[in-house]
């Protein structure tokens, strides 16, 4: 991001939106090529493709890939939450993960620790890109195993294609 001597929000909004539109975009376009190309193709194409679709957060970290039969996959290391801790949703184009931590594991403030680098936090509505006019949503799975959470997005038999909205041109009465 631009450095911005007086912070001038209007600017950086702008540049927010408008990577936000760029991801959308070249999201469905490769979607799209993997769709019709097959698993072969988005094995290379990951394999070789650095362009990242989800976000960076840093907590939980996280793994996102897709299998050879197109089920996307999340991974989520959230050791320390038990699994009625979790919540995973699905809100439109996107599946959020939310978390609180359990009374147990509350960090006591009384302790003076001499190394801290495990550090439990709640996560709150982490959304995740899943358009789903191309995977579905109700038949998703969720295992939660050794402190790893996986969840498995099925794509669609027939992924939505629009025709689009028409628009008529008429003639100006000029």
């Amino acid at each position: 991001m631009k450095n911005y001597g007086n912070m001038d929000l209007g600017s950086i909004f702008d540049e927010i939106f408008e990577a936000a539109k760029d991801f959308s975009s070249q999201f469905q376009r490769n979607f799209n090529d993997f769709a019709s190309k097959g698993s072969d193709f988005i094995f290379s194409t990951l394999n070789n493709n650095n362009t990242d679709y989800y976000p960076a957060y840093s907590y939980p970290p996280t793994n996102v890939y897709i299998t050879k039969d197109r089920k996307l996959v999340f991974e989520f290391a959230v050791a320390g939450f038990a699994e009625g801790d979790l919540t995973l949703q699905f809100q439109g184009d996107y599946m959020y993960l939310t978390a609180k931590i359990s009374p147990e594991n509350v960090v006591d403030e009384s302790v003076s620790y001499l190394k801290h680098r495990l550090k439990l936090k709640d996560i709150e509505a982490q959304k995740y890109y899943v358009p789903e006019d191309k995977f579905d949503h109700e038949s998703t799975q969720a295992v939660y195993r050794d402190g790893i959470l996986r969840v498995f997005v099925p794509p669609k038999e027939e992924p939505v294609v629009s025709d689009g909205i028409k628009i008529e041109i008429v003639r100006d009465g000029n």
